[in-house]
């Protein structure tokens, strides 16, 4: 186990870096390129671009007032392996590689880790040959140190998890990643980059030619409008919208498909007393009938124990609450065929999921498979996260990087990063330095 700690005087001084950082504003306003959403792909994104082409201007609109608040702010924090993914695909390729990246990032800027490891845990004998195809999947995917251990072997990794077999990933480890997006953003400023907040785009256009010439718009001839009226040019524009990605590629003329669908995971939490019972990460077998991985036991940085989580439809893009609720979001994703599709298909799964959201004891049933003594007076209600969870209109889960750029005068300089799907936040930036490559080869920089 490797663990890689930050002082209280480092983490202060880190935390008022974070917050110059929001604070910072340029009087000019154009751009070279524009990069829309400073959620972790967008900051490693930008931060990438911005090191290779030092020369050239670049700005980071967020709508918030701070970044890295949603999906980068409200995840697992694990730095995954690369072990789940099919061998040779993309995604298994740049979760490796972000995973390396990952660990030596934090280790050149001193942020805090912990390669705790992770156990994905057969309890049961059907299990067993799902659990060495894993095996084999992960190997061919070379990850670092994986094996399979017998009861007497997760016994000791895991003192208070039963199983019959496992397969042990010691390199899988946990980090606090929105303290890694962040230094990504201040990596950025400080290489010349502009950071806006509360920049909310809803208009990418053409420049229309001003009465003194048409210079500065064929100069910077894309328009980016925010909700406020403020407005920027610049030559190109990325998007990297997340939960907000198709309507970032409509609103500038491009496809609204994959749609995007937002999934709630909620998650318990182990009381301290308790924390005792995890010592890394716990994962079941994956069950290829469902569409998500199911509940685990996750370590924090923060010394917290979380259980979960469950995947309901949210009826809010980005709604962490069981009420939230926004009526264009939650027509957005009913009158879509995909998602009609997708729940036709998992209607026994899906009722399953929101029983054990409302009855927290039906989940903890389930996590007792793999720690017996764990007991309901054990966990309390914790947080939650919303996944983008990209979908065609098959109902088909959109599990690989997608694309969209457009015709025209402004499709021609758009880039929409459409779908980063998970492990996006290990894979972060190997992530960046494909969307870097793509950006190169679309646009003359």
């Amino acid at each position: 186990m490797m663990i890689r700690t930050l002082s209280t005087a480092s983490a202060r001084a880190v935390g008022a870096a974070h917050n110059k950082l929001l604070i910072r504003r340029h009087l000019h306003s154009t751009y070279d390129v524009a990069v829309v959403g400073g959620g972790i792909v967008g900051l490693a994104t930008v931060r990438e671009l911005i090191l290779r082409h030092p020369t050239l201007s670049f700005v980071l609109l967020e709508k918030e007032k701070e970044l890295a608040v949603h999906q980068s702010g409200h995840n697992s924090g694990v730095i995954h392996s690369g072990i789940y993914y099919t061998p040779g695909s993309l995604k298994a390729r740049l979760c490796v590689r972000g995973a390396t990246l990952a660990y030596e990032y934090c280790e050149k800027k001193g942020l805090p880790y912990n390669r705790c490891g992770k156990l994905i845990v057969a309890v049961e004998q059907e299990e067993i040959p799902r659990l060495k195809a894993l095996h084999e999947r992960g190997m061919k995917n070379n990850v670092r140190d994986l094996s399979i251990v017998d009861a007497k072997g997760i016994r000791e990794r895991e003192p208070y998890c039963r199983g019959i077999m496992a397969l042990d990933s010691p390199y899988t480890g946990i980090v606090d990643w929105r303290m890694v997006a962040l230094r990504y953003g201040r990596d950025f400023e400080e290489a010349g980059g502009t950071v806006l907040t509360e920049s909310e785009v809803n208009d990418i256009s053409m420049v229309k030619e001003s009465p003194s010439g048409s210079a500065e718009g064929m100069k910077y001839p894309i328009s980016i409008r925010d909700t406020k009226g403020k407005e920027v040019h610049c030559r190109y524009v990325l998007t990297c919208g997340g939960l907000y990605s198709d309507r970032l590629s409509q609103i500038s003329g491009c496809s609204r498909e994959p749609r995007i669908v937002p999934f709630r995971g909620d998650y318990l939490v182990l009381k301290p007393e308790k924390h005792y019972l995890v010592k890394g990460n716990i994962y079941p077998v994956p069950d290829p009938r469902f569409p998500f991985l199911g509940v685990h036991f996750t370590p924090r940085m923060d010394g917290s124990v979380w259980l979960g989580p469950n995947a309901v439809l949210a009826f809010k893009r980005e709604g962490y609450k069981v009420y939230d609720f926004n009526a264009r979001d939650f027509a957005d994703a009913l009158s879509f065929r995909g998602l009609q599709k997708l729940v036709m298909r998992n209607m026994t799964y899906g009722i399953g999921e929101m029983y054990r959201g409302v009855f927290i004891g039906a989940q903890v049933k389930i996590l007792q498979k793999y720690i017996p003594e764990l007991s309901l007076n054990d966990v309390l209600r914790g947080p939650a996260g919303v996944r983008a969870q990209a979908l065609d209109r098959d109902g088909n889960l959109v599990d690989d990087f997608v694309f969209d750029g457009g015709v025209g005068d402004v499709g021609s300089r758009v880039l929409h990063v459409r779908n980063a799907p998970s492990p996006a936040a290990t894979s972060s930036l190997a992530i960046a330095e494909m969307i870097a490559d793509e950006v190169e080869s679309r646009f003359t920089l």
